[in-house]
């Protein structure tokens, strides 16, 4: 599978890479925009992070080539690249201080006093860290040293940043913190960043482009917009949030329509759907419940098995008279009593809602 773009910056073609008889990735092509915000996605053991490594020189390809504005780099050792890297460990050098951390990628690089001052500064002010610029690492917070990382990344004008899952060592709130600071550093620099992450909700708040991987494959890439409502095929569907799966039964055009059976119900999609086929999917969050059977809408009757409180919204787990087992997520203020444990209720779409599999 590959994907392009105008703007191309990096343009990998059918890399494969193995250990032995393992296909840790197998032909995958994929072109990098130029300052784009592109997220590697998929579960442990998927290739996304062997695919950054492989962006950033530190693993060599079995099969394939990758090319930085029509340059073949790839077998261009990774210090040559000079792309910024943000590990998951931050890797920050513990006897220097911030500044002295920041500014080492601009010593290396033979820089004068002067310049490296102002460079230093600069990114020092932009991350926030003016009144911790003589701290040592082990003096800073979690969040603090990423934000070292960050700008020793960036001190050098990279044309391309990659992060190998930056935020998995630190908690909720700081997380959510830490991803803004990255979308903001992303749209003042215009730098091309590529970032691997397992974490659904953070790739689809910071990307531009989700490149999703799985067992070695690429399964999918597009917008995250795209890749939730639209998914290629079920295995995106179902590793993108929760989701309702219906094995259908005669599935046909009906003019606008495509009507098909479940259970003993017919259900109707629109064009917006997908061309039909024998499997349907419905996000939980598209569904409502009602106690009475809804008009003109796709409607299931159900048992309610569980309700969980998740403070502005309540997730519902519900059973068809089938058996069938569905989840369900409404705004708590729209909840009540007639949706309680052990109720029959209705669980309800409209036919422009959902798609096929």
């Amino acid at each position: 599978m590959q994907t392009k773009n105008r703007a191309a910056e990096l343009d990998a073609r059918g890399i494969g890479k193995t250990y032995g008889d393992f296909h840790a990735l197998d032909d995958v092509s994929l072109t990098i925009g130029r300052g784009e915000f592109l997220t590697l996605l998929g579960p442990s053991g998927s290739g996304k992070t062997t695919f950054l490594m492989i962006l950033a020189g530190f693993v060599n390809a079995t099969s394939g080539s990758l090319t930085k504005d029509g340059t073949d780099i790839t077998h261009l050792p990774a210090e040559k690249r000079a792309f910024g890297m943000v590990f998951q460990g931050y890797a920050l050098f513990p006897h220097m201080s911030v500044e002295k951390n920041i500014a080492f990628p601009l010593q290396v690089q033979g820089r004068n006093a002067q310049d490296i001052k102002k460079k230093v500064d600069n990114i020092v002010d932009r991350v926030g860290l003016r009144e911790h610029a003589t701290k040592r690492p082990a003096d800073l917070s979690g969040g603090q040293q990423q934000r070292v990382a960050l700008a020793r990344a960036l001190v050098f004008e990279p044309s391309v940043l990659l992060l190998d899952e930056p935020f998995s060592a630190l908690d909720k709130n700081l997380r959510g913190s830490m991803q803004e600071e990255v979308r903001r550093l992303h749209q003042e620099t215009g730098t091309t960043f590529v970032f691997v992450t397992h974490d659904q909700s953070e790739a689809l708040a910071l990307s531009t482009r989700v490149a999703i991987f799985n067992k070695g494959k690429l399964q999918q890439v597009d917008t995250p917009k795209a890749v939730y409502e639209h998914p290629a095929n079920r295995f995106v569907a179902e590793f993108l949030g929760d989701i309702n799966i219906f094995d259908l039964k005669d599935t046909k055009l009906s003019g606008a329509l495509a009507e098909c059976r479940f259970e003993d119900r017919v259900i109707r999609a629109s064009n917006a759907a997908g061309s039909p086929t024998n499997h349907f999917a419905i996000r939980p969050e598209h569904m409502v419940l009602s106690s009475a059977e809804p008009a003109d809408r796709n409607a299931l009757a159900a048992d309610i098995e569980d309700v969980t409180y998740l403070g502005a919204a309540t997730r519902f787990a519900l059973k068809t008279p089938g058996g069938k087992g569905l989840t369900l997520e409404m705004p708590t203020r729209e909840t009540g009593p007639d949706f309680a444990r052990g109720k029959r209720v209705w669980a309800s779409w409209a036919p422009d809602q959902g798609f096929f599999l």
